[in-house]
């Protein structure tokens, strides 16, 4: 560290959840040690007061905002108007109050759900703004990418530093795995899991398997915005990935292996298959503040698998 966050006062909104919990431990790493994390039940970010009141209290001087309204496919069809609302009115609301506190930096993590449905492969931070998003997550992803806008606008008008990420689909340790929220990879350990567990002929997974996906284990992530707080300073988006892509196809059968199941897949083409291909280039990210993913998706996603199992079978 080159000491630019050391003794700063950091506020990392969703830093109890899944990234923010690997971007907390990360910051601490990096003796950064008055780092305050708002909880739900006393500062609700969707409440304006709640948000002043958090401000006041933290009396911060970096903002790193991770808290937002997530899900896969599933949740993002049956609550499209929560998503949208609740992710744009909490980014609104924290950064405007930043500005108003005079925050020193605002960092906000926005989602690859962002980018069009038929984004070039891979996707370049300038073809943002090319198309509609992938209309199951569409209000998910502009709710996420008016952050851009506002951070924009913000520096222009009042030369507020704000940055902006835009991280691939996450996995690792700690992951969510409720099937009613939770995204492919939770999902599909969760289900051949229990098929497993209890000699099930087949696993059913949605879509054709033809989709693909990019994934960047969780500490690689965090580690990615350590660096970008640190080191980065600009107003153009920055990608967060690992540089690969991979079918659902492919993930299926390499999950279905690593648990040991010996049934056959089954592909409900009745549900969608979501955005055809994602796959970032992660050119920019390791130009602007070097970051490189490190951790092999095989290893990442055997221990998402391990940590999975050991606490199921606690």
């Amino acid at each position: 560290m080159s000491g630019t966050l050391r003794g700063k006062r950091i506020i990392v909104t969703g830093g109890a959840g899944f990234l923010g919990s690997f971007l907390v431990k990360e910051l601490e790493r990096r003796n950064c040690k008055d780092i305050f994390i708002p909880r739900r039940r006393d500062y609700d970010l969707r409440n304006l007061n709640a948000v002043k009141k958090m401000f006041e209290v933290a009396r911060a001087d970096i903002v790193i905002h991770l808290a937002a309204v997530v899900g896969g496919i599933g949740a993002n069809r049956e609550n499209p108007a929560t998503f949208f609302y609740d992710n744009l009115i909490m980014g609104a609301q924290l950064m405007e109050q930043a500005r108003l506190h005079n925050i020193e930096k605002l960092v906000a993590i926005g989602t690859i759900c962002a980018y069009p449905k038929f984004t070039p492969v891979p996707f370049k931070e300038e073809n943002l703004w090319d198309g509609y998003p992938e209309e199951t997550n569409a209000p998910y992803g502009l709710a996420k990418k008016m952050l851009l806008v506002q951070s924009q606008a913000y520096r222009k008008q009042y030369n507020f530093n704000s940055i902006y990420l835009l991280p691939v689909n996450l996995y690792g340790p700690g992951d969510n795995f409720d099937p009613k929220s939770s995204h492919v990879i939770p999902a599909l350990i969760k289900k051949f899991y229990e098929a497993k567990k209890n000699n099930y002929d087949e696993v059913i997974v949605w879509g054709t398997g033809k989709a693909s996906r990019e994934f960047l284990y969780v500490e690689d992530c965090a580690r990615a915005i350590e660096l970008a707080t640190e080191n980065y300073n600009k107003p153009e988006p920055v990608n967060i990935g690992a540089g690969f892509e991979i079918t659902i196809k492919d993930l299926a059968y390499k999950i279905k292996n690593l648990i040991g199941f010996e049934g056959k897949i089954k592909w409900d083409t009745s549900k969608p298959d979501g955005q055809p291909r994602r796959y970032l280039d992660t050119s920019r990210a390791e130009k602007e503040f070097g970051f490189k993913a490190e951790t092999s998706f095989d290893a990442g996603l055997k221990r998402a698998m391990e940590w999975y199992i050991e606490t199921i079978e606690k």
